[in-house]
């Protein structure tokens, strides 16, 4: 290895220490500016008798409905708490608003490998933990709020009740299915003998909060359906940063919909709740909240630990009724919270007819080799009983032997390119003065000599949408949470043997042989014919950026990039052992007129 590559590797490794303990933790994880979250607004006043919600436009049912700066109004009367555990979830509800405080997937551990679990910490996966917005709380109506909820337990289920004076009473009944699924019914009745004004309201649909300490948020967000297509409003949307990088003028809520919410789903990594009303919701409301942040001792302690946390708390807006005397109006919801696992997902999707499964993020073009290739790595696992780790391996090889017709093309077609490079600027410089007759030559001295431009580049876009969806598929499949691979004890994270001391910097094997294998292979491909020296030196040492922004991804990635180039490099060697190099071309005749020798 030469002194510039070596100066090059040291500055990329100084640049991942800066972004890692400087810029990430600085710059681009920031509170919530001062007054960005709204004030309480006052009690909703009078509303017309009945809004469907196909009648409503999102302005007008936004208009009717507060947004206080707390989730919600709590009662005077302590708080009283009931849990419940159903096929390997505990449910934990509160009298505060009769909705659910916490769910606890008692199957799935907060942090996957072993011996990394939080001093404090419950030890399992908890969804909507951390936050005071429990599941189908009624906000944004003062005449909604501030009463405390019986909480009765019933056959499969439980049920909550609180009443108001003058009348309007508020039942909510839960009942607990299997596959992580649960449905809730909120009934509003009139039990007085005069016509009451339901009010415009939000209903809780829960908070998508972070896995666990150490998770840094990326994934954390909210996910909506509208029967056509998603939307994904995370940090990003919230930040709103010019170019995707500059700082921008932050948002703190997000309204969406007009009568065409199907479902929305509050999740992180790997986890979701998902909620589907009975009938579209008319409207989406997220805002987001900052979340206690460790404590300085703590920090010390673990460097890994997320330094802003932030919480997106997600309601469904509701039209303003009218309740005749002894009337009641019903709303139902399902719900799933669970595990972001494609086939339980798919098949609750051709339940519900709603495309639920659309929640792992596989939707548009790349999506679909997403779900294939996550497909193909279950079938290894389920049929042959491969490892996870042995999965991605067994893959990328099929992958590899499915291109290789493709590559070994591009490459012959570029060593041909190189051959013919003289002749080729000998046409150049020829017609220099005549740039569509030097074109005209060029297209047809390649096709006497069957080679193309293209040859090179082809294989390499019909391997894009493979990528991209591996790259998809492995960042988002809960199998490879807590799957150990060698050394690596979780392929869903980072492959840290060790904190460097003093840097309180990770050492991550994997993405530094990822790195050392990108440099032999970069150094093995021939340039492009033409190619400006300069040029050369850069796409040489450019994998080590790749190196810098991928240190951090999930080993899973790092280890099918990594035999990605050791087949690469492996393909490249036969193919110049196997073929011999191709005889240089004679030497193009000089283009001009030769000088006459005097007498």
């Amino acid at each position: 290895m030469d002194r510039k590559a070596i100066i090059v590797i040291v500055a990329c490794v100084g640049l991942m220490i800066l972004w890692t303990t400087v810029l990430v933790p600085k710059y681009l994880t920031r509170p919530l500016p001062p007054g960005a979250t709204h004030q309480a607004s006052p009690a909703v006043g009078a509303a017309p008798s009945e809004v469907t919600p196909t009648q409503t436009a999102l302005t007008n049912v936004l208009s009717q409905v507060s947004e206080p700066v707390a989730p919600t109004v709590h009662p005077e009367e302590p708080e009283e708490s009931l849990e419940v555990v159903h096929d390997n979830v505990r449910y934990v509800f509160t009298s505060h608003g009769g909705g659910l405080r916490r769910i606890d997937l008692l199957g799935y551990p907060e942090y996957a490998a072993a011996g990394t679990q939080d001093a404090g910490s419950n030890g399992v996966v908890s969804l909507n933990a951390g936050v005071d917005w429990p599941v189908l709380d009624l906000l944004g109506a003062a005449a909604l709020q501030g009463r405390s909820y019986a909480l009765t337990q019933t056959a499969g289920g439980v049920r909550a009740e609180a009443a108001w004076p003058g009348g309007l009473a508020v039942v909510k009944e839960y009942q607990f299915a299997s596959n992580y699924v649960f449905t809730a019914l909120v009934r509003f009745e009139n039990r007085s003998d005069t016509a009451i004004t339901l009010p415009a309201h939000e209903v809780s649909v829960g908070a998508a909060t972070p896995l666990s300490a150490r998770d840094k948020g990326q994934e954390v967000g909210v996910l909506w359906f509208d029967g056509r297509k998603t939307t994904d409003i995370m940090a990003a949307w919230f930040a709103n940063r010019t170019l995707g990088c500059l700082p921008g003028t932050p948002r703190s809520e997000y309204a969406g919909g007009n009568a065409d919410v199907v479902w929305a789903a509050v999740h992180n990594q790997f986890f979701t709740l998902a909620t589907i009303p009975e009938t579209n919701a008319p409207a989406l409301l997220i805002r987001k909240q900052a979340l206690p942040k460790p404590a300085p001792d703590e920090l010390s302690r673990d460097t890994r630990l997320n330094r802003n946390p932030e919480a997106y708390l997600t309601s469904m807006v509701r039209p303003a009724r009218s309740l005749p005397p002894g009337a009641s109006v019903t709303e139902s919801y399902h719900f799933y919270a669970g595990p972001k696992e494609y086939r339980r997902l798919a098949r609750l999707a051709d339940d519900f007819g709603n495309e639920l499964d659309l929640v792992m993020g596989y939707g548009g073009f790349f999506g679909f080799f997403a779900k294939g290739l996550l497909l193909g790595m279950n079938l290894l696992n389920d049929t042959f009983k491969f490892g996870y780790g042995m999965a991605i391996i067994v893959i990328t090889v099929i992958i590899k032997l499915v291109f290789w017709p493709l590559t070994q093309a591009s490459t012959r077609s570029m060593k041909r390119m190189q051959a013919l490079q003289p002749q080729m600027k000998a046409l150049q410089d020829k017609f220099k003065d005549d740039p569509a007759k030097m074109n005209k030559k060029l297209m047809e001295f390649m096709r006497e000599n069957k080679v193309s431009p293209l040859g090179g580049c082809l294989p390499m876009l019909l391997q894009i949408p493979v990528f991209f969806g591996f790259f998809k598929m492995i960042r988002s499949a809960i199998e490879l949470r807590g799957a150990r691979f060698l050394w690596v004890k979780d392929l869903a994270q980072p492959d840290t043997l060790f904190m460097i001391p003093g840097f309180h910097f990770p050492f991550n094997l994997l993405p530094l042989v990822m790195g050392v294998t990108m440099l032999v292979q970069a150094r093995l491909t021939p340039p492009s014919p033409g190619m400006d020296p300069v040029q050369q030196k850069m796409m040489r040492y450019m994998p080590l950026m790749f190196l810098v922004f991928l240190y951090n991804y999930s080993a899973g990635l790092t280890l099918y990039w990594t035999v990605q180039n050791l087949l690469t490099i492996l393909q490249t060697k036969l193919t110049k052992m196997n073929e011999p190099l191709p005889a240089p071309a004679p030497a193009a005749p000089d283009p001009r007129p030769a000088k006459r020798r005097r007498p």
